[in-house]
C-alpha cells in the first residue's frame, strides 16, 4: 500500500488512488480519510531542503532512484498542503491525486530554488482551480436542472391549453429560447430518465 501511494502506482503514475485502499474507506468523512493516508505515509523519513537539493541535481543527471526518494520524501508536504481545501466541493480522493501529481511533475522539471516552497505554491494554485471548476460545473448542473423543471411546467401547461402537445417551436416561443436549447434541454431530460431506469432495473 504505501508503494502505492508514495508514486501513485507501480503501474502507472497518474497519481490515482489505491482502488482497494479507496473502497475500504468509503464510509469515511474528508477528515478521517485526510488522516489516514497521513497515517499511511508517516514512516516514510521526510526530504530537508538540502537533501531535495542534492536528489534535484542527481534527477538532472538522469537518476531515477533520487527522483522517487524525492517524491516520497515530500509526499507527507504535498498531502499537508491539501487540509486547507477540504470539504470546498472537491472527493478527498481527488484533492490527494491533483496534489501527488503535481509533485511527480515538479520533480520532472530539474528546476532550481526552493522545492518544497515551489511545491506548495504549485499545489495550492491547482486545489483553488479545481474548486473553481467543480464549483462552475456544479452551477451548471443546478441551472440545466432548473431549466429542466421549467420546461416539464411549460410543457404541461401547454398541452393543457391547446389540447395536445406543444411542438417544439412553440415551447421555444414560450420559453424565449432557441429550438436547439429546447432540444438539449429534452435531451437531458430523456439521458435523467435512461439512467433512473437503468438503476431501477438494476435493483429489481
Amino acid at each position: 500500500m504505501a508503494e502505492k501511494m508514495r508514486y501513485g502506482s507501480n503501474e502507472n503514475e497518474s497519481g490515482n488512488v489505491d482502488d482497494e485502499f479507496n473502497n475500504a474507506n468509503e464510509e469515511l468523512n474528508p477528515e478521517d480519510i485526510y488522516r489516514v493516508y497521513m497515517e499511511e505515509i508517516a514512516a516514510i523519513p521526510p526530504c530537508s531542503e538540502e537533501e531535495n537539493e542534492k536528489l534535484l541535481g542527481e534527477i538532472r543527471s538522469g537518476n531515477k532512484a533520487a527522483r522517487e526518494r524525492l517524491i516520497e520524501g515530500n509526499l507527507k508536504n504535498a498531502l499537508f498542503f491539501v487540509q486547507d481545501y477540504i470539504n470546498k466541493g472537491v472527493p478527498m480522493a481527488d484533492l490527494i491525486q491533483e496534489a501527488s501529481m503535481e509533485l511527480m511533475m515538479l520533480a520532472d522539471e530539474g528546476f532550481e530554488g526552493s522545492f518544497e516552497k515551489l511545491l506548495e505554491s504549485r499545489i495550492r494554485v491547482r486545489m483553488e482551480e479545481i474548486i473553481n471548476d467543480q464549483k462552475k460545473e456544479t452551477d451548471i448542473e443546478e441551472e440545466m436542472l432548473a431549466r429542466v423543471n421549467v420546461l416539464q411546467e411549460v410543457s404541461k401547461s401547454m398541452a393543457e391549453e391547446l389540447g395536445r402537445e406543444a411542438k417544439l417551436s412553440e415551447l421555444a416561443e414560450r420559453m424565449k429560447m432557441t429550438e436547439d436549447e429546447v432540444r438539449e434541454i429534452m435531451k437531458v431530460t430523456m439521458d435523467a430518465l435512461s439512467m433512473s431506469k437503468i438503476n431501477q432495473d438494476l435493483q429489481s
